[in-house]
């Protein structure tokens, strides 16, 4: 692990700094790529317009002469996080315009991914008869034998997504999603939280052009900015300035305790303050508890816990979906040994540890968890990999997590033309994908997938680098400041800052469930007592002196505050 320090422009930090933005927040914001001021505070009416995301008009026109009519709707979700609150914010809104509208969410165990014939056949069977229109939100761009299923039964499909579309698109009434062809929105990185919101922006506008309401009391659809912010997060998407501005006013909302009852109900699960929520309590509190539910249980109980208005209710499916992810924990912190005593076997087999990717497969592993270790073993040792489960009718399911310069689905996309029949399925983005093979088909993946990997990755991409905002300065060490860098929006594509600093340790040692605790002083400290320093998830004692790369944070602890080190990486040069 080599630690390389961004370098911001002095110019950008002086103009940024000048209009007010604060010393160390202006350099870490050049940092990142933000050169006007106005960039550092985005207002809401800095939003990309909704007729510049393809078709967005054509499916307001069509979802407003679906309520004028009086027309049955049923949202199709994904297990995810991200399909959750789509699925809430699809709910929520279309009602507060007027629509009659339900969903159903595939379960991930029997009906698989998307918008499956099979899925428009239990959609078709529920209570009152096939709906009008099938609404998918995050999924549905490869849904084509879905659609034509859909059309068979005479249902309308109108798809939002953000996923890359495969050659050949389904034949759906309306597709939205700013990945498809000829669409040119700035904003390449809406989740599919994001697309929905932005459908609801485009049929408010349309039915406001209808008469359906005067502009002065329109329903508030940034009510709905909460779920926006929880998903986007959640689902890891690039944080481009479009998507950092819906995030800030939806942690906004969730601050100033204007938030949905299933939303303030997981910041108690979680044993979390809204009233100073980050990206770090949506991403690695409320979103994983969402999360579990798809993984191991049903996704009804996220959707119904983010749709609910009753707040009595909203905190009993909140504390249920805390359970789950309890025992996700479990499971996974079971299947990431497991996982790593498996590539230490393979390595020992082969004498080297020298491969361009990793492929594991376990017949004791759970098909639900498979992405999580996939990341975990990603972020240890810098490599694409892909970890398979059992999956059901004689098939695997594999999850795969990315670095840097690696493409995944173009990778799956290579695989499949060069080993035909291999992958039954497949999709995903560039850090994340999932596909499913044969029952007997892992090695012949693995060593396709190792193969593309050795071609597309040089040494350079494949050494651990870690960009880092250099040292902190003494000042800046306190809890104003800690509570300053929570308030941003940080995540994929827009790092969270992490300084860098040479440490003696004075003291350490374990606590809890394998984390460690070190007394350290850093070069730029100038007198006073050690810093404290957390290493969550590492059981190994640091050496007496080391670089190490570590983000500030507010530690509270029986009602008072103080700042700390959060080890975050150590340099081995």
């Amino acid at each position: 692990m080599q630690f390389v320090v961004r370098d911001p422009s002095p110019r950008t930090v002086h103009r940024l700094q000048s209009a007010g933005v604060h010393p160390l927040l202006a350099r870490l914001l050049a940092a990142r790529g933000v050169s006007e001021p106005e960039q550092a505070q985005p207002q809401i009416s800095a939003l990309l317009p909704p007729h510049q995301l393809l078709h967005a008009d054509t499916a307001a026109r069509a979802l407003a002469d679906a309520i004028a009519a009086g027309q049955r709707m049923c949202v199709v979700a994904d297990y995810d996080c991200d399909g959750a609150t789509a699925c809430a914010v699809a709910l929520r809104g279309l009602r507060m315009l007027g629509a009659d509208v339900d969903y159903l969410v595939p379960n991930r165990f029997t009906t698989g991914y998307g918008l499956s014939p099979a899925v428009v056949d239990l959609v078709a069977a529920r209570p009152g008869g096939a709906p009008h229109w099938i609404i998918t939100v995050d999924n549905g761009i490869a849904s084509v034998d879905g659609v034509a299923r859909a059309h068979e039964l005479g249902i309308r499909v109108l798809i939002t997504d953000h996923h890359l579309p495969g050659e050949r698109l389904p034949a759906a009434e309306v597709i939205v999603n700013p990945n498809q062809p000829d669409c040119t929105f700035p904003s390449k990185n809406l989740a599919g939280v994001g697309v929905m919101f932005y459908v609801l922006l485009a049929l408010r506008a349309e039915l406001r052009a209808r008469g359906a309401f005067p502009a002065a009391s329109q329903p508030r659809l940034d009510s709905l900015l909460d779920l926006v912010a929880l998903g986007t997060v959640a689902d890891v998407v690039r944080l481009d300035a479009n998507n950092r501005l819906l995030v800030a006013h939806g942690l906004r909302r969730m601050r100033e305790g204007r938030m949905q009852p299933g939303v303030r109900a997981l910041f108690s699960a979680c044993a979390r303050e809204a009233s100073h929520a980050g990206t770090f309590d949506l991403g690695f509190g409320l979103g994983p508890r969402i999360n579990a539910a798809g993984r191991l249980s049903d996704m009804t109980v996220g959707i119904e816990c983010l749709s609910t208005d009753d707040a009595e209710r909203a905190l009993q499916l909140a504390q249920s979906l805390d359970g789950i992810n309890r025992e996700r924990r479990g499971i996974e912190q079971r299947m990431r040994e497991q996982a790593q005593q498996a590539l230490e076997s393979l390595h020992a087999r082969e004498g080297t540890s020298q491969r361009a990717s990793i492929s594991l497969f376990s017949a004791d592993w759970h098909e639900g968890v498979v992405g999580i270790v996939a990341g975990r073993l990603k972020e240890r040792h810098h490599r694409p990999v892909f970890v398979f489960a059992p999956g059901g009718d004689g098939q695997l399911r594999g999850s795969g997590r990315s670095i840097a310069g690696f493409h995944l689905r173009d990778a799956l996309d290579l695989v499949s033309k060069r080993e035909p029949g291999l992958l039954l399925r497949f999709g995903g983005h560039a850090a994340a994908a999932g596909c499913s093979i044969g029952a007997a088909g892992f090695e012949r993946f693995a060593a396709a997938f190792e193969q593309v990997a050795a071609e597309w990755l040089s040494p350079e991409l494949l050494a651990r680098r870690l960009e880092v905002d250099g040292e902190l300065d003494a000042q800046w060490f306190d809890v104003e400041v800690a509570a300053l860098l929570q308030q941003q929006v940080w995540g994929q594509g827009f790092a969270p800052p992490l300084f860098a600093s040479e440490v003696e340790v004075v003291q350490q040692s374990q606590f809890g469930n394998g984390h460690l605790r070190a007394r350290v002083r850093t070069a730029g400290q100038r007198g006073g007592a050690p810093r404290e320093l957390v290493a969550w998830n590492r059981s190994e004692f640091l050496p007496e002196r080391a670089r190490v790369a570590w983000r500030l944070e507010a530690n509270t602890w029986q009602g008072r505050s103080s700042p700390r080190m959060v080890l975050e990486a150590v340099e081995q040069t």
